[in-house]
């Protein structure tokens, strides 16, 4: 770089130094205006004033002292920022965001003392590039700095706060004889209305990290429930979830499997809807049985588990060894683990939900009416009788088959 340009950047960093107070006001009165996340009470007002002030010292000095890139790291009062922002629960594109529009605000600043230079317009342009070109190699240096800050103090904080409200949930949900004004402190919202719990977890051995698929499906449970959910962590890969309410709450299921759709390592169970605090217990017991068969059945790959649609199952899932022998009892071959088995007791499923109707268990099937009246014929001889006899118990032991992957076949291994 020419000599007239290294002094004419000099001369720049010192024209803004000297008016460098009212430039803060200003920069930060912009973040402010700009940002929402900025709007911080006067202590942590004060915080942002210093930490905007001390990344434009580090800035002039870069420019007027020659400083190297290599020696340049976040300044404290920005670090401490930074934390204070994650401890506040405030969005790191927020913070990203502002060091952006102060960069720009900065060169803006620099192109006006420029303008008070007498320089040839070849030296005067690169001027410019020199101050933009350190300027900003300064902010994307800080910012990584600034994000390893963030994200850290988030993970500290969020693992403290979460062990806090993790005790006390857990207190309420397990403490007996606890009243409800009681139940009520210890959680700081009310438990009067009606309640909605989701177990929220990634698949172990998922490449996506866990934090952040678990918030992920507290964001899609809130878009697809309307609410803001209490939740905590319950361990690493799993969140616990409410959603409360006066009325009660109604939960988009399309839009649900939609978005999970899109977050293949996220699961998601949840409970029937249930009011007052044994409702905020009930509902959450009906999440972990529904948690229970989804790891537990036939079918590893379902990212949404509802309460409603497995709630038998649920009751048996933990009794899985008694249940799959009374199974085999009833079923006998039909049991076995062969596609021509399970096609039968499928057909046989649906055949008993229509009503013993072959016309309509077709229709749902899609297939021809004759299809299910020969499977049905075929399944009644495995059977040893018709399926009018001991109705109850085939269709128990189908739906258990079907929920929970109940086989009979020799070293058959059910989905974890």
């Amino acid at each position: 770089m020419s000599a007239p340009v290294d002094g004419a950047v000099h001369d720049v960093a010192k024209h803004i130094q000297a008016d460098l107070g009212n430039l803060t006001a200003g920069m930060t009165s912009m973040f402010v205006d700009v940002i929402p996340e900025f709007r911080h009470d006067d202590a942590v007002r004060k915080l942002m004033v210093a930490s905007t002030s001390s990344n434009l010292l580090a800035i002039l000095d870069m420019l007027a002292l020659g400083i190297s890139l290599d020696d340049i790291t976040v300044p404290p009062a920005a670090a401490e920022y930074a934390r204070r922002f994650a401890q506040h629960d405030l969005s790191l594109e927020a913070l990203l965001r502002a060091y952006r529009l102060g960069e720009h605000m900065f060169v803006q600043w620099a192109m006006t003392a420029l303008g008070r230079l007498d320089l040839s317009m070849t030296d005067a342009l690169a001027t410019t590039s020199r101050i933009a070109l350190l300027t900003n190699s300064y902010i994307d240096q800080v910012i990584e700095g600034v994000i390893d800050i963030y994200e850290n103090e988030r993970r500290r904080w969020d693992g403290r706060s979460d062990a806090a409200r993790a005790a006390q949930v857990r207190a309420v949900l397990d403490t007996e004889g606890l009243d409800l004004a009681s139940a009520e402190k210890m959680l700081s919202t009310s438990l009067r209305g009606w309640h909605l719990a989701a177990i929220i977890w990634t698949r172990p051995g998922s490449s996506a990290s866990a934090g952040a698929g678990r918030r992920a499906g507290a964001a899609i449970l809130a878009a697809a429930t309307g609410k803001t959910p209490l939740t905590i962590s319950a361990d690493e890969q799993t969140t616990w979830a409410w959603i409360s309410s006066a009325g009660k709450p109604v939960l988009d299921v399309p839009r649900l499997e939609d978005e999970l759709g899109r977050h293949p390592a996220l699961r998601i169970a949840i409970g029937d809807p249930s009011s007052g605090l044994d409702g905020f217990r009930q509902t959450f017991r009906d999440a972990q049985r529904a948690r229970s068969v989804a790891v537990t059945g036939a079918d590893p790959d379902r990212s949404l588990t509802l309460h409603s649609q497995v709630a038998l199952a649920g009751l048996l899932v933990d009794h899985l060894t008694d249940v799959n022998a009374w199974a085999e009892r009833v079923l006998g071959d039909l049991m076995r683990d062969d596609d021509g088995m399970v096609r039968l007791r499928s057909t046989v499923q649906v055949f008993l939900d229509a009503r013993g109707s072959f016309t309509d268990a077709a229709t749902r099937m899609h297939v021809h009416k004759n299809t299910v009246h020969y499977r049905v014929r075929k399944a009644e001889e495995i059977l040893g009788h018709p399926l009018t006899e001991n109705r109850l118990d085939i269709e128990v032991a189908l739906l258990a088959c079907a929920q929970l992957g109940l086989r009979s076949a020799e070293g058959a291994e059910r989905p974890t």
